[in-house]
């Protein structure tokens, strides 16, 4: 077999299992004067792989990890002045750091949408382990879009699946689900 094929640094070598009872740490920007902190009050969940083009992902990365928490859990604790939009025309709109680029959170300001109330974090920013692990990889595909070569596409699959992520071009399954049932209660095609 050839080389290893590289996903994400904090994964690459497995995926560490939650801690029982967690209940949140700090995210930290890669800042060395006045990083940006994040106090997150709550454990994550969904955390996944995304290989989309929006989200932040470390150096070297195809992916990035990425889990949601209860929005009401999320308190930006230190040097906030230097968290900026990163496009104010996304759904998802991503708090970076102006300093280092590192995306803290990304928040859904529109209240009709099926994600809102949650907001996006990167758990590889906080110093405490514990974290839930990622459970799929999702938007597969699109790390071709930013660069990575199409022929390796199964080679990535392989790996992902190797590393226990089922690979999909969406969310997965039960996400893709919630979704749809959402959007069917708010149109009245299925009761509230």
């Amino acid at each position: 077999m050839g080389q290893k094929i590289s996903i994400h640094p904090a994964i690459d070598n497995g995926i560490k299992p939650a801690k029982a009872d967690f209940a949140g740490g700090t995210l930290v920007c890669k800042c060395t004067d006045r990083p940006v902190t994040v106090t997150i009050a709550a454990q994550s969940a969904h955390n996944h792989a995304c290989g989309c083009t929006k989200c932040w992902k470390p150096e070297g990365a195809q992916f990035s990890l990425v889990a949601v928490v209860p929005r009401s859990a999320v308190t930006v604790t230190a040097n906030g002045d230097k968290l900026a939009v990163v496009d104010p025309n996304a759904v998802i709109q991503r708090h970076a750091c102006t300093g280092c680029g590192v995306h803290m959170f990304g928040r859904i300001e529109k209240q009709g949408h099926p994600f809102y109330g949650l907001d996006f974090i990167h758990t590889e920013l906080s110093p405490q382990s514990g974290w839930s692990p990622p459970e799929f990889a999702a938007f597969v595909s699109s790390i071709i879009e930013s660069g990575a070569d199409p022929k390796n596409q199964d080679a990535v699959r392989a790996r992902l699946r190797e590393l226990g992520l089922e690979p999909y071009d969406a969310l997965s399954p039960a996400l893709m689900d919630f979704i749809a049932t959402h959007i069917a209660k708010a149109n009245g095609v299925l009761a509230a």
